[in-house]
């Protein structure tokens, strides 16, 4: 007898995302039968997103049911997998997050997941992602919340702390860390296999190896980065001379995270560039929908994402590994707190997910990243609480934050901004 699910997609009408989920679930038969609910909140973008499911799902012959809802209370009852890709008016408040500390004299790279804007980010997110979890926890207490939203450590520690739902965070920054070694090394992509274990953007890769032979590669690539292009990755490589291994996913993601971190460059997340390539998007699934352009061929083979990987393994009771996960520690990680999020190599099976241990990190490592799962701990609080006096604290312990009347500042400034979104989570 076949498996079936059924899997609601929470921000299925954003096209970005969208498009990469429906590659990874058109691409496969393994769910054939199952049901896939599309929830949004405009009316118009999520009756375009279901008209192109159904048509790259009768291209594909995947065969998945396909309905659409803005009712996403509804849409939970016996759901069994729930995709979670929302943000709040996403890039015009991520960039108050970023001019505002900047106006202040706080010098940051992204504010996305660390310093003032991971503060922000984490205030208005976790009561919209705890509207969907405590509905959850009623309709569908089994089911497995895979969450895609920044900031991906925040959530998930929330999660943890205050909920019972079965919950893993996805990102594909593991791979973003070693295309980056690979091109040092001088080696396709694909040879180069690695085991991370860390922070969400701020793994650190505690083997390089052959995937051919199992030669361990660190060696090689140590001799290698002295001479590579001094322009390339330069904060990453300082902590690599620094710390030894390989820590993270590019500067702007580590360097949220540090001090320094600016020293790698200040220009922030490139708005006009994401918004062209949205734009450009828009227009090729309005003219794919319209019959004036073919289905691009990408769009029907895997994003490299491992949300459909994941529930397949749980549906079909296959064990699959996953090279990364954010869970809830738990002493995955034996040397950073147990209630920390963390980002390892998780086991999938009918059961659910399993966290695989590396063991500890190197000791100086895991000092360094303990610094940012206290920052992240206090902002969680902050933000279920909706407490401003938590929210200051949480800034003057963030090492990115160089002042204590800049934090008061700026917490003055981006509170009033996003007062709409803030409320107590719990209690």
């Amino acid at each position: 007898m076949t498996a079936v699910t059924k899997i609601v997609f929470l921000g299925a009408s954003s096209a970005s995302f969208g498009i990469s989920m429906f590659r990874d679930l058109f691409s496969s038969h393994d769910l054939a039968g199952s049901t896939l609910i599309l929830v949004g909140r405009n009316v118009d973008r999520l009756a375009r997103a279901g008209r192109l499911a159904r048509m790259l799902n009768e291209r594909s012959g995947a065969g998945l049911k396909i309905e659409c809802t803005t009712d996403w209370r509804a849409a939970f009852d016996g759901a069994a997998f729930v995709v979670h890709s929302t943000a709040i008016d996403r890039n015009r408040l991520w960039k108050l997050d970023f001019e505002v500390p900047r106006k202040f004299g706080i010098r940051h790279t992204l504010g996305e997941n660390g310093g003032p804007g991971g503060l922000f980010f984490t205030l208005r997110t976790l009561p919209v992602v705890f509207d969907f979890v405590r509905e959850m926890e009623l309709r569908c207490p089994q089911a497995l919340f895979l969450n895609f939203s920044n900031p991906e450590s925040r959530i998930v520690l929330a999660l943890g702390q205050y909920s019972k739902i079965r919950t893993i965070g996805l990102c594909h920054g593991i791979f973003l860390a070693r295309n980056q070694v690979a091109s040092i090394l001088g080696l396709p992509a694909e040879r180069v296999e690695v085991w991370g274990a860390g922070l969400n953007h701020f793994q650190c890769l505690m083997q390089i190896r052959d995937r051919e032979t199992g030669d361990d590669l660190y060696p090689l690539l140590r001799e290698k980065e002295k001479v590579h292009d001094p322009s390339v990755s330069p904060l990453t490589r300082n902590l690599f001379r620094a710390f030894g291994h390989w820590l993270g996913c590019g500067d702007g993601h580590v360097g949220e995270y540090l001090a320094f971190g600016w020293e790698a460059g200040e220009g922030g997340y490139n708005f006009e560039w994401d918004e062209s390539e949205r734009a450009k998007l828009d227009r090729l699934i309005d003219d794919v929908l319209s019959g004036t352009a073919e289905i691009p061929a990408w769009w029907l083979t895997p994003s490299g994402e491992r949300a459909v990987t994941i529930i397949a393994a749980v549906l079909h009771h296959r064990k699959q590994l996953i090279e990364s996960g954010v869970v809830y520690n738990q002493k995955a990680i034996p040397n950073l707190p147990a209630s920390a999020a963390v980002e390892v190599p998780v086991m999938a099976d009918m059961a659910g997910i399993h966290p695989v241990s590396p063991g500890p990190l190197p000791d100086p490592v895991a000092k360094l990243m303990a610094v940012q799962v206290n920052v992240q701990q206090l902002a969680v609080e902050a933000a279920v609480h909706a407490s401003k006096e938590l929210a200051l604290q949480a800034l003057l312990i963030d090492p990115v934050v160089n002042s204590a009347t800049a934090a008061v500042q700026l917490l003055d400034e981006l509170w009033d901004v996003n007062r709409p979104y803030i409320r107590k989570c719990i209690g």
